[in-house]
């Protein structure tokens, strides 16, 4: 149940995010186009409850659990830039807006750019360890909630090895290719 509503929640993510650029770029209905854009937190608050719910409920927490509180962690961090991405690239293809820049590929830029990517980790990170470790207390049983700390553990691994890579670009930056 909880993992069919989570992935409901991703669909209604994007769903809204479409809903509100077709409304403000081929509706020309810039207000309500805004509206759907900024009720995107509305679906990360409705999973949160949910979530709770289940776990309050007496359901044994599962990987699915853990999988609302990543969700939601990355949703608050990267939900921005993801809302910006698409804006941009909507806005070239259907409003005649300019080309979207790309992400920097060489140099101190490229290697800015990716320590700023793992920020946005990180602070995924915090946030969604923040509410595991909520959830963990809130149901008060380390047998119950031994799924959630597994996921709490892997995802440390994960932001370690993107610390890793991310940052190895300001002591190795990429060079441009020699063109011959």
């Amino acid at each position: 149940m909880i993992t069919a509503f989570i992935i409901g929640c991703e669909i209604g993510f994007w769903v809204f995010v479409l809903a509100g650029l077709l409304c403000r770029y081929i509706f020309r209905l810039k207000k309500l186009g805004k509206l759907f854009l900024f009720s995107t937190p509305l679906i990360d608050l409705a999973l949160v409850i949910a979530t709770v719910y289940d776990l309050r409920g007496g359901a044994e927490a599962t990987f699915a659990h853990s999988l609302a509180a990543v969700y939601i962690g990355v949703s608050i961090a990267f939900g921005h830039r993801m809302i910006k991405w698409a804006d941009e690239r909507f806005a070239y293809r259907f409003a005649g807006g300019p080309a979207p820049a790309g992400k920097p590929k060489y140099g101190k830029e490229h290697a800015s750019y990716e320590r700023n990517g793992w920020l946005h980790h990180l602070l995924a990170w915090v946030i969604g360890s923040l509410i595991l470790y909520g959830m963990i207390i809130m149901v008060g049983d380390e047998e119950r909630t031994e799924a959630l700390l597994q996921a709490l553990r892997f995802w440390l691994l994960v932001l370690g090895i993107d610390f890793v890579i991310s940052f190895s670009y300001t002591l190795w930056p990429r060079k441009e290719k020699a063109v011959s």
